[in-house]
């Protein structure tokens, strides 16, 4: 073999091996492109899916929307499990089949239920109707107070006591004794003297639901209204059993009856009819107790202060002078004190109620701070009853806020 017959060979194989290079680069190439086109494929297939069932959802809701209307009723009587007698919206009374996808058992005399509107068959049960105001009255957090934050009151703690907590923690005792616990306390007297802070205690010390109502919320301007929210205070307290029931300012809603009216005086005492039904009616309340808070006994309506509704009513009065210096080591046992004489203080500070007391505390505070000293002196302490104990024989408002947290 020559030399340039070798050299052609050579460049032919070569050529040949370039070729089938670029072959296998191209073929490499499409199988990419295969896969590429495959995986959008795929992704493709997987939004048409998606679009298809969102499709199908906006069907459905369309075809719900196009359903005309339910009618409320409500049950009045229960004929048998697939036929009730209901009461539309509109008025008349209907007897009517029970749809099988209803819990016959959910059918009571009272319920609210959607009526189909061409056949009049029940096709659903409402949740009770509730009043949205008086959920939001139950107190969810209890408040940080508790009974050894409260002085000079020990009568008064354990007779309430008694009342609520007994019964609520240990029922089984009235049972033994053969006697009904007691449904509710009233707590009376001065402003400023822990009429609030005992419910606060109350609250923070039992496991009950705690649902707080001020007497002027419960005078509504529309006729019905108040007594309706009544109704659903005491029922939610019935479903949320054991329960307590904080009435501040009851004299708001529970005034002396009298002959000449006005229509605002008229409704108030519808509320105030509706509130006696439901604290001594037919219905029994059940483990819900009711505590009331007034600093005008003087002024409620006889029927409301009965037995059977308030079968104790407690006095909040002034604290003696063993009783504000309790008070007064309550409020002064956080505080930096030096050379105080706090017996000397609860002497001089008689007629003061806690309020009084609490804002004799911080006004010392204040005064020490004025000073730019970090501790208080008995000083302070003299110039805070001065400057407090003056105001009070002015007639002047003392720290509504403390007045507030102590009534």
């Amino acid at each position: 073999m020559t030399y340039e017959e070798y050299n052609d060979i050579k460049e032919n194989n070569e050529k040949m091996d370039l070729n089938e290079f670029k072959e296998k680069a191209y073929i490499a190439e499409l199988e990419s492109k295969l896969l590429r086109m495959e995986m959008e494929k795929r992704d493709l297939e997987r939004e048409n899916l998606q679009l298809i069932k969102e499709n199908e959802i906006l069907k459905r809701e369309l075809d719900r929307l196009r359903v005309p209307p339910l009618i409320i009723g409500t049950v009045i009587e229960k004929v048998s499990d697939r036929k009730v007698i209901v009461k539309s919206s509109t008025g008349p009374h209907f007897l009517v089949n029970v749809s099988q996808f209803v819990n016959p058992d959910d059918l009571t005399p009272g319920t609210r239920v959607c009526l189909n509107q061409q056949t009049l068959s029940v096709v659903d049960v409402l949740p009770k109707e509730k009043d949205l105001r008086a959920m939001a009255m139950e107190v969810d957090e209890r408040p940080k107070v508790s009974f050894s934050d409260i002085g000079g009151l020990a009568k008064q703690i354990q007779e309430i006591k008694e009342v609520v907590e007994l019964p609520l923690k240990h029922p089984e005792l009235f049972e033994k004794v053969g006697i009904e616990p007691p449904k509710g306390v009233l707590l009376y007297g001065p402003p400023g003297t822990g009429k609030t802070l005992l419910a606060k205690a109350v609250a923070a010390e039992t496991n009950a639901t705690f649902i707080k109502i001020v007497g002027s919320e419960l005078v509504k301007k529309f006729i019905g209204e108040g007594a309706k929210l009544v109704r659903d205070v005491f029922k939610l307290a019935k479903e949320k059993a054991p329960s307590i029931i904080f009435i501040d300012e009851i004299d708001a809603v529970a005034a002396k009856r009298t002959e000449a009216l006005t229509g605002g005086d008229r409704e108030v005492q519808r509320t105030l009819m509706q509130l006696l039904a439901e604290m001594d009616g037919f219905d029994a309340r059940g483990d819900v107790k009711v505590i009331g808070a007034t600093n005008r006994l003087d002024i409620l309506d006889p029927a409301i202060l009965r037995p059977g509704r308030f079968d104790r009513i407690i006095e909040i009065p002034a604290p003696n002078e063993e009783g504000r210096l309790e008070i007064l080591k309550i409020h002064t046992r956080k505080m930096n004190l030096r050379d105080v004489d706090l017996k000397r203080i609860a002497k001089m500070t008689e007629g003061c109620v806690g309020a009084e007391l609490k804002a004799i505390c911080t006004e010392a505070g204040m005064f020490a701070i004025r000073d730019g000293r970090d501790y208080v002196t008995m000083d302070d302490f003299l110039k805070a009853v001065d400057k407090v104990m003056g105001k009070k024989s002015r007639g002047e408002v003392i720290s509504p806020h403390l007045e507030v947290l102590y009534r």
